[in-house]
Formats: C-alpha cells, sequence, structure tokens
C-alpha cells in the first residue's frame, strides 16, 4: 500500500497507449465496490462479486479503448485478479491507518494547544465569512431555477392552446398533423431541458472556485499558529478541499440529475400524442379532449415539483460546507479521527495502488 501519501493522481495516458486510459476512472470504480461491500473487514470477496466488478470494469475499459480492443482485454484480464486482491486488503490495513491519523491528529492538536483560542476564532471567522459569501450564490442558483423553469414553462404554454384548436378540425386533419405535432413538443422539451443544464452547471464551478478561495484564506490566517506542523495541517487542509470539492461535483450532479428527471417526466407528454394518432380517427377526439385540458396544468405541476426540488440545492450545499469546517476545528481541538478521515486516506492509497498498477500495463504491440 506504500509508505505515505503521495501528490494527487495524475490522470494523463499512459506512455506508448493509442488511447487514454485515465487510472483516476478505474480507482473510481474500484472505490465505489470497496464501498458497496459494506465495511472493509470483508476479507474474501465471492464469485458474483468478482463477476461485478469485472463487467464494471469491462465496459469502462471498452469505452475508453475502443480503438485498441486487445489492449482493453488484457487490462480487464489483469484487472480483475487485482480488483479482487485490493478487496481483501482493507481490513489489515485499516487499522494501521487509523493509528497513524490519530497520531498526526494528537500531534497537530498539542502543538496548536497554546494557540486554540486563535486557531478557534480563525476557523470561526472563516466559516462566517464562508456563509456571508454562500449565501449569494445559493439565492442566484434558486433565482436561476425559477427563471428557467418559468421560461420553459411560457415555451410550451403555445402547444396546449394549439392542441385545442386542432381539436376544431376534421379527425383526418388531426390525425395527419399529431405526430409532426408531438415531434416538435419533444423538441421544445429537449432544447428547454438542455438550456436549462447550460444555466445551471456554471453555478457549481463558480462555488468550487469560492471553496478553493475560503480553504486558502483559512489556510494564509493558520500560517501564524502552525510553523512546526506545516504537514499535519495541510493534510487536514488537504481533506477539507477534497471534501469541499466533492460537495461541489456533487451539486453539479444533483442538477444534471433533476434537469434529466425534468425531461423524463415531461417526455410521456409527447409520447402520449403520438399513441392517440395511432389509433382510429373516430374515437380520436375522445382520447385528445382530456389531454388537451389536462397539458397546462401537468407541465405546471411538473415544473413546480422541479423547482422544489432543485431551488434548496445551493442553502443545502452552504451547510455541508460549513459542517466540514465545523468538523475540522472539533478534530483540532480534540485530536480525535473521525470514520471519514481513515476512509479518505485508504481511498487515496487505492488511486496509488490503481495508478502504480496501470504503469506496470505495457501498451499493445503494433
Amino acid at each position: 500500500w506504500g509508505n505515505g501519501i503521495v501528490p494527487a493522481l495524475t490522470t494523463a495516458p499512459l506512455a506508448g497507449s493509442r488511447a487514454d486510459v485515465n487510472p483516476d476512472e478505474v480507482a473510481t470504480v474500484i472505490w465505489k465496490y470497496f464501498t458497496e461491500l459494506g465495511g472493509n473487514a470483508k476479507d474474501t470477496v465471492d464469485q458474483k462479486q468478482q463477476s461485478d466488478i469485472s463487467k464494471q470494469l469491462n465496459t469502462l475499459l471498452k469505452s475508453n479503448l475502443q480503438t485498441v480492443s486487445a489492449y482493453a482485454e488484457d487490462l480487464q484480464e489483469r484487472l480483475g485478479p487485482f480488483a479482487t486482491e485490493l478487496q481483501a486488503r482493507p481490513g489489515q490495513d485499516s487499522q494501521r491507518l487509523k493509528e497513524q491519523i490519530q497520531r498526526e491528529l494528537q500531534q497537530l492538536q498539542a502543538k496548536l494547544a497554546p494557540y486554540a483560542d486563535e486557531v478557534h476564532q480563525q476557523i470561526g471567522t472563516n466559516i462566517r465569512q464562508l456563509q456571508a459569501k454562500m449565501s449569494p450564490y445559493a439565492e442566484e442558483l434558486r433565482s436561476q431555477v425559477d427563471r428557467s423553469a418559468g421560461e420553459l414553462q411560457r415555451a410550451l404554454e403555445p402547444y396546449a392552446a394549439e392542441l385545442r384548436e386542432r381539436l376544431q378540425d376534421n379527425a383526418q386533419s388531426i390525425q395527419a398533423s399529431l405526430s409532426p405535432y408531438a415531434d416538435r413538443l419533444q423538441q421544445q422539451i429537449d432544447g428547454g431541458v438542455e438550456s436549462l443544464k447550460e444555466r445551471l452547471s456554471p453555478m457549481a464551478d463558480e462555488l468550487k472556485a469560492q471553496v478553493e478561495q475560503s480553504v486558502a484564506e483559512l489556510r494564509r490566517g493558520l500560517i501564524p499558529y502552525a510553523q512546526e506542523v506545516q504537514d499535519g495541517l495541510n493534510r487536514q487542509l488537504e481533506s477539507l478541499t477534497v471534501q469541499m470539492e466533492k460537495a461541489a461535483e456533487e451539486l453539479r450532479t444533483r442538477l444534471a440529475t433533476s434537469s434529466e428527471e425534468l425531461r423524463a417526466q415531461l417526455s410521456p407528454l409527447a409520447q402520449e400524442l403520438r399513441e392517440a394518432a395511432s389509433g382510429d380517427a373516430e374515437s380520436l377526439g375522445q382520447r385528445l379532449a382530456p389531454l388537451a385540458q389536462q397539458l397546462d396544468q401537468r407541465v405546471g405541476q411538473t415544473l413546480e415539483a422541479f423547482r422544489q426540488q432543485a431551488a434548496p440545492f445551493g442553502e443545502a450545499f452552504g451547510k455541508q460546507l460549513v459542517q466540514r469546517l465545523e468538523e475540522m476545528r472539533g478534530k483540532l481541538d480534540s485530536g480525535a479521527a473521525g470514520v471519514e478521515d481513515h476512509l479518505e486516506l485508504l481511498e487515496k492509497e487505492v488511486r496509488e495502488k490503481v495508478a502504480a498498477f496501470l504503469s506496470t500495463v505495457p501498451p499493445p504491440q503494433n
């Protein structure tokens, strides 16, 4: 597992290969599987679990190495047993890691003890500054969600009116024009959702930049009190940065997921119209009348549900960051490590192990 913590993993392609293999992506698959095992003390991996992780790795490698199929197959064959071997290691290494973290934190806490009040106050100031910075972003995200949802709702309103007007035409005319109408409705839904995603995604980038700035300010504020324990303090600040950046990526994912869920909830409206068009012309009006009456309402309800779900994401993100800072302050006060510290160090070592393994796998022979 190595003798220490090295700088962040590089994502450069393997030398000599004709396609990019991202070690971090491979490590993410393996680490996700670790966490799904339900604990780090598991010593064995059954056949089904081995098969599952082999499938996940195979999918990842095929998607990255479509032009180097022999290389992908070779990596998959090597990584399956390698991942299985790694899964047996956390149990025996877990205690060592816990002890290492505990020692470092206790040493850091002892060195900072003469400055405990100043350190506590400095982190408290940073928390208040972060809250002040996050508040406008949270409000801007809420406003952007409301604005984007409102624009999509206004863009879809004419479709309900048009459908009601079409019911006045004869059945054959309605049936002939229904599929193109449904296609236009679907295009409007897709375009609206993509526009919404494009507007919301930069918010995560802006929040991430604020996180980096906040940690940099905290680092500068603590320098006078930590000259003798810079390494230990840097570890805590690096851990804090990783946690906060993960939170920013989770926010991005949640926004994208909510947007796709919105698309999935609106798209059946267009599908129902296509299905109505495929039936007999005589009963077409009866099938369409309820949909024409409900279209506005269903669009409105769906978009309102999206607003209720996505608008508070910014506030939740801010609270999560403050909680991380509070946890770090508690660790510096007490010298006590938590489960998360252990898992983060374990994950980092897994990623280093995967990167080292991939660097030894030869590229395909031309």
